[in-house]
């Protein structure tokens, strides 16, 4: 029996000139097979244990998934070694001991501008802080302490509560230097008062220093001082009576102003963070 004949009525194949070819499922060619079951959405309520903990300040990534296999990680009381385990926000995560807090730690700087208030809420409908600083994250980001509306210069927010709570703890000092600008010139023996201390409420407060701003009117100083108290360095010229016109932060806690324009903000760096972690 011929090739014809086996291929019964059909024509030869192709490689003997005829029309007839198998079907071939090489290079690409097979049929696409459809997915019978759709792929489930992720669920927006549960969050991957390793990030969980990243978010938390404690850890990258990485060195949490080996503390997670170590087993120094609980979920609700529960030790959890398992890679990828999901957690949800509501569930108590601890490390350590210490619970901790997923939402991922964010601090801007602004450098303020005049008119606008630093309190949390504004019943008169006034400028607040808050609105500079709107785009900067989705998080709920606070003013580490407070200005005063006329006040100008560098005003940290994060919504990293342990870092606020020393930076305004009395004990740490933090280095402030301001630009004040007087109702008059401050006369040589106020300035060397200053320098050697004043007592307001009953409580001494010194200054690092204190000097004339070069090439400016002797009512204009710099004033460096470590207190934490709110509007000190107001009230320090208050109680000498002088009226303070101006006052502008250009450091504070080892941040500048340098590259930061009036009522623009910033990120702070990698290395910044590091540095304010330090304080304790």
């Amino acid at each position: 029996m011929g090739r014809s004949d086996s291929n019964k009525d059909k024509k030869a194949s192709g490689r003997q000139g005829g029309t007839y070819r198998k079907k071939s499922y090489a290079r690409g060619n097979a049929p696409i097979k459809k997915r019978t079951e759709p792929q489930k959405p992720s669920d927006p309520n549960l969050i991957r244990l390793n990030k969980y903990v990243a978010n938390s300040g404690v850890c990258s990534r990485r060195d949490a998934d080996i503390y997670i296999a170590a087993g120094n990680i609980t979920v609700n009381g529960k030790p959890i070694t398992e890679m990828g385990y999901k957690v949800k926000k509501t569930d108590v995560v601890k490390f350590d001991g210490r619970v901790l807090n997923p939402e991922k730690k964010e601090y801007v700087l602004l450098n303020k501008p005049k008119d606008f208030s630093t309190t949390i809420r504004d019943d008169k409908g006034k400028r607040n802080v808050n609105g500079l600083i709107s785009n900067a994250s989705k998080a709920t980001l606070l003013p580490v302490d407070k200005m005063g509306k006329e006040a100008t210069g560098l005003l940290l927010f994060t919504n990293d509560g342990d870092l606020t709570k020393r930076l305004k703890s009395p004990k740490n000092g933090l280095r402030k230097i301001y630009h004040v600008v007087l109702n008059r010139d401050l006369r040589s023996a106020d300035l060397k008062k200053i320098q050697e201390g004043v007592v307001i409420d009953e409580k001494p407060v010194r200054v690092q220093d204190i000097s004339f701003i070069d090439d400016a009117p002797k009512r204009e100083v710099g004033v460096e001082i470590f207190s934490s108290k709110n509007k000190i360095v107001e009230r320090i010229f208050e109680h000498l009576e002088y009226e303070v016109v101006k006052i502008d932060r250009v450091a504070y806690a080892g941040l500048t102003k340098k590259d930061l324009p009036r009522g623009h903000w910033r990120y702070l760096t990698e290395q910044e963070v590091i540095n304010l972690g330090m304080i304790r």
